[in-house]
């Protein structure tokens, strides 16, 4: 394969990270738009993230041999198109029961464009030869800054839920399908078995950690803009402001996470991740105002930024051969506390309020830390000569 190959594929992960990450952060940023539509309460939005979320999680289970035979790429291909067109289809719905269609329709797709983007980044990350997965999904953080920003200003706008959710889809769609030509293949080789050949206990180890990472990200992520809408009195433009800001520490975190990784070795980088996160998110559960809320957000981004891209880049090196298979799996576990997250969370807030929800981010946050231990110290794609700080002593670092 030749260095240009290798940097266009590069280069349409990246991209395709920021457009799937701009799409989510649209559709983020208006839940207050959404909940006002529709007249939903807290719990009511929490069933249509659960949608979104099973529908994702139906879809990685339904298609993972599917995945592991034919390879991330050619999922992706057709998935990244068919996410845009169903954010298109959420802005149009008229009803509830068309809403919830077009959310699980969402979900869906962007649970299979969620596992190609980072089976291809894995293989990108291996053909290098060193880590980059943090730098890929700070493109997702790129991405769904932009979202956030273009759903603050539709709403300073006055633009609606549908205008905006439609206007989103039509600027991604176009460079989703051009991005798609950059892939490289990352289909497994014969002799690595059937895709539903049963996979290392280790990946469903790093999966439970992936569970507990998503489940605290998206409670942070999904629930940002309505804690300050109503629990903090900010207008709907200034409450859209949070989710970008969030992502905002997380792209500063991840552009620098790969190094910081291998500085401190995997599971050092971990625990303080999972501690800072737990100190950030108490700072919002305890703002009396807004603009302390925001700080809170913004620290909590910079914390929890590198748990799940350490995740997904751990999964996808220790099962030689089957990288995409172990990457879907992780991913579809992963989800699973994506979605119950922002439930519990609904469903906390109806029976007291959204600072006692956002509290379990915390108990997650401390989960976090306690179990990075668990995380595999000895495989690594690329040996140089210093070991890992917390590795055993034949273990060898990643890269810089």
């Amino acid at each position: 394969m030749t260095s240009r190959v290798l940097v266009r594929a590069r280069l349409g992960t990246v991209l395709t990270f920021a457009l799937a990450g701009m799409l989510c952060g649209v559709w983020v940023s208006r839940t207050p738009a959404l909940a006002d539509k529709f007249g939903m309460s807290e719990g009511d939005v929490g069933t249509a993230i659960l949608v979104w979320g099973i529908g994702a999680i139906i879809a990685m289970q339904g298609l993972r041999g599917v995945m592991a035979r034919l390879g991330g790429t050619a999922v992706l291909r057709i998935a990244a198109p068919l996410t845009a067109v169903s954010v298109a289809l959420i802005g149009l719905a008229p009803t509830r029961p068309l809403l919830f269609a077009a959310v699980a329709l969402f979900g869906m797709t962007f649970g299979l464009t969620d596992i190609g983007m980072n089976a291809q980044g894995s293989a990108v990350e291996r053909s290098y030869g060193r880590p980059i997965m943090n730098g890929m999904h700070a493109g997702w953080c790129a991405g769904a800054i932009s979202g956030g920003l273009i759903g603050s200003f539709s709403a300073s706008a006055g633009l609606s839920f549908g205008e905006t959710l439609v206007g989103g889809a039509i600027i991604a769609l176009a460079p989703i399908v051009v991005v798609g030509r950059t892939y490289i293949d990352d289909r497994a080789p014969a002799s690595a078995g059937r895709g539903r050949a049963r996979l290392p206990l280790v990946v469903y180890l790093i999966g439970a950690l992936a569970f507990v990472a998503f489940m605290m990200e998206g409670t942070i992520a999904d629930w940002s803009g309505l804690f300050l809408n109503r629990e903090l009195g900010a207008t709907q433009s200034v409450a859209a402001l949070a989710y970008p800001l969030f992502e905002a520490a997380m792209l500063a975190g991840r552009l620098v996470g790969d190094r910081v990784r291998a500085r401190l070795g995997t599971r050092r980088l971990l625990t303080y991740a999972g501690l800072g996160t737990a100190v950030a998110v108490s700072v919002v559960v305890l703002a009396p105002a807004t603009p302390f809320a925001l700080v809170g957000f913004g620290l909590a981004g910079l914390m929890v930024c590198t748990v799940v891209p350490t995740t997904i880049s751990v999964a996808g090196s220790i099962v030689p051969g089957r990288s995409a298979a172990a990457v879907g799996q992780v991913s579809a576990i992963g989800y699973g506390g994506l979605v119950l997250g922002p439930v519990v969370i609904g469903f906390l807030a109806d029976a007291a309020s959204l600072r006692v929800g956002l509290g379990l981010a915390v108990v997650l946050a401390l989960l976090i830390a306690a179990s990075a231990r668990f995380v595999p110290a000895r495989r690594f794609m690329v040996l140089t000569a210093e070991p890992e700080p917390d590795a055993e002593p034949e273990t060898v670092r990643l890269a810089a």
